[in-house]
Order: C-alpha cells, then sequence, then structure tokens
C-alpha cells in the first residue's frame, strides 16, 4: 500500500501557488479547505498508528493505546473497524451517542469497535445501497461531535478527567482507513445525530486524505439548526471543545447572527465541488429540539424548514433533504424503512448514489 505524504501548512501553500500558475490539473485537488489545513485541523494526521489490530474475516478492529492520543470521554481506550468487502467504493461512518459541554453532559464515552448490523451499516439488506462497499466505521465517544481537542478538570483537583480527543481519535481512524483503503473510486461520509454533525467536521479531512475523490455527505439528523439568534451558543461550545481552526478565519458568515451552522455547510460545499449532501432530519427532532438545543419542538421544526431551503437554494442539485413529520431522531440505522413524501430513507439514498434524478428533496408537507 502506498504511503500518503502528509503536506505542511508551509508545502501546501507553495504547491497551491505553484497550482496558480500555469492551469496544474491539481489544483482542484487541494485547493478545497486549504485555509482550514494553514489554520491546523491536520495536526494529528499521521500521529497515531493503532497498538492492537484483530482480524475476524473481512472485519479488522483496531485498538490505541492511551496518554496524549485517541482516547473516549473518561479516559477509555480508543478503538474503531475497518470492513473489507473487495469493493471499490468506501463508506466512513461516523456513530452517534450525544454531547457533553459545561452545561449539560450526556454522552456515551465507551468506543464499541463492532459495526452494528442496522439499515446503512447491515451488509445483508437488499435495499441497503451501500451493502457491497468497504468500509471503516467509527465509533464516537468524545462527546466532541468527532472533532474536539480538550482536555478538562472538572473537578478541579488539577487532573484531566473529561477528555474531548475527538479530532485525536477521527485523525487516527482516517490514518487506518488511508492505509487499508488508499484508492478508492468513490466515498460516501456518513453519519447518525452527533455522528451527523461530526460529518461537518470531518469533511475538510476525509477531502485532505482523498484528494480529488468524489464524496457524497449523508448527515442523518446532525444538520445544524442550533438556537435561533443565539451565535453565542455555537461560539461556546467551539471554544468548550477547541473547534475554532474548522472556522476559515476570513468566513465571517459561518457563524452567523441567525445562529445555526448551515451557513458554514455552505461555504464547504462553495469549496469542494467535488462533493454532495444529503441532509435528513425529523421536523422536531425531540433529541435536538428538548434535550440539547432546550427550544421546542415548534422552535425548531420553524428553523430546519428555513435552513434546509437555504441549502437547497446555495447549491442546486448538489444538496436535497429529506424531512419526515415527527419527533423521532435519525433514520439510517434505526427507521431505514421511513418514509418522506412517500419515499423510504433506503431509497432516497440509493437514487443519490445512482445518480437517479429521482434524488430530490422530499417532505411529509
Amino acid at each position: 500500500m502506498k504511503n500518503r505524504q502528509w503536506l505542511t501548512p508551509l508545502a501546501l501553500a507553495a504547491l497551491l501557488a505553484a497550482c496558480s500558475d500555469g492551469g496544474d490539473s491539481r489544483r482542484e485537488a487541494v485547493a478545497p479547505f486549504a485555509g482550514l489545513y494553514a489554520q491546523g485541523i491536520t495536526r494529528y494526521l499521521g500521529a497515531y498508528t493503532p497498538m492492537l489490530s484483530e482480524v475476524d474475516g473481512a472485519i479488522v478492529r483496531h485498538q490505541f493505546g492511551g496518554g496524549d492520543g485517541p482516547l473516549c470521554l473518561e479516559g477509555a481506550p480508543y478503538s474503531m473497524v475497518t470492513r473489507d468487502q473487495g469493493s471499490q467504493d468506501l463508506v466512513i461512518f461516523l456513530e452517534g451517542g450525544g454531547a457533553c459541554w459545561s452545561d449539560l453532559c450526556g454522552a456515551t464515552s465507551v468506543a464499541v469497535p463492532v459495526i452494528p448490523p442496522a439499515g446503512i451499516n447491515d451488509p445483508t439488506r437488499a435495499d441497503n445501497p451501500v451493502r457491497d462497499w468497504n468500509e471503516v466505521y467509527i465509533p464516537y465517544c468524545d462527546g466532541s461531535l468527532h472533532a474536539g481537542d480538550r482536555d478538562v478538570d472538572t473537578d478541579n483537583d488539577g487532573s484531566a478527567d473529561r477528555f474531548h480527543r475527538g479530532l485525536h481519535n477521527l485523525s487516527a481512524a482516517l490514518d487506518v482507513a488511508q492505509r487499508s483503503f488508499p484508492a478508492p473510486r468513490r466515498i460516501v461520509l456518513a453519519g447518525n445525530s452527533g455522528g451527523g454533525l461530526g460529518t461537518v467536521f470531518a469533511l475538510p479531512l476525509v477531502r485532505y486524505v482523498y484528494p480529488g475523490i468524489p464524496i457524497d455527505v449523508i448527515n442523518d439528523s446532525g444538520v445544524g439548526v442550533a438556537r435561533p439568534d443565539q451565535p453565542d451558543f455555537l461560539r461556546q461550545l467551539m471554544a468548550e471543545w477547541n473547534l475554532e481552526a474548522f472556522i476559515p478565519a476570513d468566513c465571517e458568515d459561518c457563524i452567523p447572527p441567525d445562529g445555526h451552522l448551515t451557513d458554514y455547510l455552505v461555504w464547504q460545499l462553495d469549496q469542494d465541488p467535488d462533493t454532495r449532501l444529503s441532509l435528513l432530519s425529523y421536523t422536531q427532532d425531540s433529541v435536538f429540539a428538548n434535550v440539547f438545543l432546550q427550544i421546542g419542538g415548534p422552535a425548531f421544526e420553524a428553523a430546519l424548514l428555513e435552513e434546509m431551503a437555504q441549502q437547497r437554494d446555495a447549491h442546486p442539485g448538489r444538496v436535497q433533504t429529506f424531512l419526515a413529520d415527527g419527533s423521532g431522531h435519525t433514520f439510517v440505522q434505526l427507521e431505514p424503512d421511513k418514509t418522506a413524501g412517500g419515499v423510504a430513507v433506503l431509497d432516497w439514498l440509493g437514487f443519490m448514489l445512482d445518480g437517479d434524478p429521482q434524488w430530490v428533496s422530499v417532505d411529509d408537507r
């Protein structure tokens, strides 16, 4: 397998400058998110190797050591899984499991290195459009949307007892992905709940690891709706988890006054022309509306409908939305048979991946 040569921000800047003179064909491959790379989001790529990799047929479970590297929220070791089915195509799946910050902490704190055989992760399900694809399964246990980089001393005894190591974990998992599947034909980056929001932060890193390869993002129930007109809520989370480097310094509108993360999604697709985006949500998702955002179902629905229209208008044909009435939470594993506008989730995703013109926005209104 080829070893990837990681570019320093200085080397990347030099390469970009070279590509700008003379129309070098490499320009599109390295241009997306260059500013974020210069801000340091790739700082842990290439840093970690699994302590143990156990092979079980097509499945390999990779476990990392502790210390200053990959780690779960309360100090448990981090693990992830690959499944090689001999495909040219690759699914990178980010699991969900809550969130944790100073005001509210409710998150999974152990990484379970088992791909749940459900919905989009079930290779035996005939209607699963990625059933025979290779897979990188990235468990969630950091409480910071797969992206945090801050240890916290919650009881002020001088020792950290909460470890937001999402960026370490994600970077380590993507290194394993690149070594295991160095040249896929195309990629699906998928996640649900905290993993749906995780796809937002993972996309620039996946693009860095796999330049020039088409990426279809499936964001299930992490679509970027936050507290309306309260941008300080997002800023608080980013400060507590040390996520500021993911927001470009020259994008003042990425955390806009309306308080939502959706403008950042628009910016990402502006940056990366080889990316398409499916956004899935219940109209009054109770986990977000009532638990984490604490704004109530009607306020969540009003914001959701407005923000999803913004996504579709910003990138017609590259963004489609799947909006089901109700207060449920997540589809692609828990409710793959759920419909919106009469179309089942897995069929709708299949339209996307097959290039079928039936991949259009659907809802129950």
